[in-house]
């Protein structure tokens, strides 16, 4: 291994030991206990290493956010996949989304809450972001109608994201919580027949 590939492999871990540990802490004591001084002491290295990978606390975060993407893709993805039916795919997409927020909660925040200069349908959209709506676009496919499916699919993420969000925060009764995601998956099945 030449020296120059070594310095890449270097700087490729500890890009991923800033990132793994910004996402720990964020998960053990929220996204306000995160801060680049705090991220240079617990990997040992100084700020401004820390710097030389990210600008900052809010680039941190969206890397983050973008892993994040990553997996609620793939736990979409399975969801839909694993389903027999249609119906049965877009509820188990709606209860796999609803899921994954409420298990990492810190996670979900900085890809849908903080402000992270992630844009969606937008040129420089990142991979991982595309697939996630591309997931929930998917399991929507079926009951689009005559409609635009790209309109349908920002309306059941939006939907989602508010129940996620409120019962969460504790502004919506959690016992009813997945009442409301059955309820809410089943009105954009209904569509097919509308």
């Amino acid at each position: 291994m030449s020296a120059q590939e070594r310095r890449e492999r270097e700087r490729a871990l500890r890009e991923r030991l800033i990132i793994t540990t910004a996402r720990d802490l964020a998960e053990a004591e929220g996204w306000d206990a995160v801060t680049t001084r705090r991220l240079a002491e617990l990997i040992e290295y100084s700020q401004p290493v820390l710097y030389s990978h990210f600008k900052g606390k809010d680039a941190i975060m969206a890397a983050v956010a973008v892993e994040g993407f990553a997996e609620i893709a793939t736990h979409l993805h399975g969801a839909r996949d694993g389903a027999s039916t249609p119906q049965a795919a877009l509820a188990a997409v709606v209860s796999a989304y609803a899921d994954f927020a409420e298990r990492r909660p810190a996670l979900y925040d900085a890809m849908f809450v903080r402000t992270v200069g992630l844009r969606f349908d937008h040129p420089e959209t990142p991979v991982a972001l595309r697939d996630a709506f591309g997931a929930l676009r998917g399991a929507l496919q079926p009951f689009a109608g005559p409609h635009d499916l790209d309109d349908l699919t920002e309306l059941l993420w939006s939907g989602l994201h508010g129940l996620v969000t409120l019962t969460g925060g504790g502004r919506l009764p959690g016992e009813r919580h997945e009442r409301r995601l059955a309820l809410l998956a089943a009105q954009f099945a209904g569509r097919a027949v509308s």
